[in-house]
């Protein structure tokens, strides 16, 4: 059957709602408005409230008859090629979550590459689930995971024959990609379902120049934030399903459990009409955002002191598979400083936000909303950077560790760890202890050490130096991680 993209369910529900003039007897409180704040809607507008209605009472009547929903999801699925697409307003934390019970329950193993986002080590505390880790492929010379290759896959089905299946990010926060087609191929020889962390991956099947999207490639659940490279509102996620190895009821059930009962009807309707968009003039768009990029890239290329990571530095054997050229990290060591100091420092003096920054590295995320402005805005506060390298040269150094001593031995399940007995030690007294929290550096949000590992001296130096240095690690108890919360007695 032949779908028309041209049609937004969501917003035309939406539209007729206001249109009708029904007056809500239900939540929200606010009641279009009227009941909210006049400062609280000089600041957010009101437009806000006045769609911010009920979705079934509301939007759709109370047994959901007009499928407005079901209808927009269905088109989504169409769009990118899926079997089944659900939509969440709880952000692809919820997403993945809710896709790691479809596969695997308590004391069941589930294969997991350990660059995983804080929130897969969330769903394993939750959900009680016993991980196998896949090792990234660690770069020595740039201090950097690439993702788990397919081989490392395939060895830990061989060693855990029992695993109910596998779980893979990618892009990574670094715009890195994995072999998703040979993963794919190693999980269903075994019969075995591949679930994708693709939350930086909205865009990808929008263009034939991106890399490989994870429906594409074979992935029976692939997870995605539309509000990172795609035009929803934060929290909007999608996540896909295809093939029969999890049944769609059984998905939809394990989202239930985890989601709210009040979804937000402004996220459903992000969603639906950058699907439309995206099926419009998703092509065009890209076109112009990848030739914006290409042009940035050299920009910064020759910047003194930037060096703008490409397909040569992060892709090829034993590095990852492809690259998202829209992710621009950019190495600043050469001049004598960290990502930290200069994240700061161009919000401070010229109001450009960064995202990732690290112990060398810093991160501009280019999408389909950008344009020349917005480049001569970047190009113009790393170029000043540049000239003040000088005045960001007083950072403490870090202690990265070498990848022996990033990889920490899984004693207990996470869960035990988390919602066991704990003490807090001083962070000296740390090494040879078993981690009872998820100490995560943010962003990118891939845990340095979690629940049930046990942590080791270089783990430990590497965080509190890089505290020192500008880190964040906001989820820890101790925020400075000069303490640490342990299993007790261990």
């Amino acid at each position: 059957m032949v779908m028309d993209h041209s049609r937004a369910p969501v917003l035309e529900a939406l539209h007729a709602y206001h249109t009708t003039g029904q007056t809500p007897f239900t939540p929200p409180g606010h009641k279009q408005g009227r009941g909210a704040d006049p400062r609280v809607r000089s600041v957010l507008g009101d437009a806000v409230f006045r769609s911010d209605v009920l979705a079934i009472s509301g939007l759709d009547d109370r047994s959901s008859s007009g499928g407005v929903l079901r209808r927009a999801e269905a088109l989504m699925a169409d769009a990118v090629g899926a079997q089944h697409t659900f939509f969440s307003t709880c952000g692809s934390s919820l997403s993945v979550k809710a896709a790691m019970l479809a596969v695997a329950g308590p004391h069941e193993k589930l294969l997991v590459g350990r660059d995983v986002h804080k929130s897969v080590v969330s769903g394993l505390v939750l959900a009680g689930i016993r991980p196998v880790w896949v090792d990234p492929r660690w770069d020595r010379d740039r201090h950097l995971a690439h993702p788990p290759a397919a081989a490392a896959f395939r060895a830990a089905f061989d060693e855990h024959p029992d695993a109910r299946g596998a779980l893979v990010t990618t892009p990574t926060p670094y715009g890195t990609c994995s072999d998703l087609g040979a993963i794919a191929r190693v999980c269903h020889e075994r019969g075995r379902p591949l679930i994708v962390d693709e939350a930086w991956g909205a865009h990808l099947p929008f263009h034939p120049r991106l890399p490989t999207w994870a429906m594409d490639a074979g992935a029976d659940v692939c997870v995605t934030s539309v509000h990172k490279m795609g035009s929803g509102l934060e929290q909007g996620s999608v996540f896909h399903l295809q093939g029969d190895l999890i049944a769609p009821e059984v998905l939809r059930s394990r989202a239930d459990l985890l989601g709210t009962t009040s979804p937000s009807v402004l996220v459903y309707a992000a969603l639906d009409g950058w699907r439309r968009q995206m099926v419009e003039y998703g092509r065009a768009l890209y076109d112009d955002a990848l030739a914006l990029a290409e042009s940035v890239r050299s920009a910064i290329e020759a910047i003194d002191g930037m060096h703008v990571h490409g397909r040569s530095d992060f892709c090829g054997p034993g590095r990852s598979n492809d690259l998202d050229p829209l992710q621009i990290m950019i190495d600043v060591s050469a001049l004598g400083t960290t990502g930290y100091r200069v994240n700061d420092w161009a919000r401070e003096h010229h109001r450009v936000n960064l995202h990732t920054a690290d112990h060398r590295r810093i991160n501009a995320q280019l999408t389909h909303a950008d344009d020349h402005r917005t480049a001569e805005a970047l190009l113009g506060a790393l170029g000043d950077v540049s000239d003040h390298a000088a005045e960001l040269r007083t950072a403490p150094g870090i202690e990265v560790p070498s990848p022996p001593g990033l990889r920490l031995e899984q004693a207990t399940l996470p869960r035990d760890a988390y919602f066991g007995p704990v003490e807090h030690v001083p962070w000296r007294r740390a090494a040879g202890r078993i981690c009872a929290e998820v100490l995560t550096p943010y962003p990118p949000g891939i845990p340095a050490a979690l629940p049930g590992e046990v942590l080791g001296r270089e783990v430990m130096e590497y965080l509190r130096s890089g505290v020192d240095a500008g880190m964040v690690v906001p989820d820890a108890a101790d925020p400075e991680v000069k303490s640490v919360r342990v299993v007790r007695g261990d």
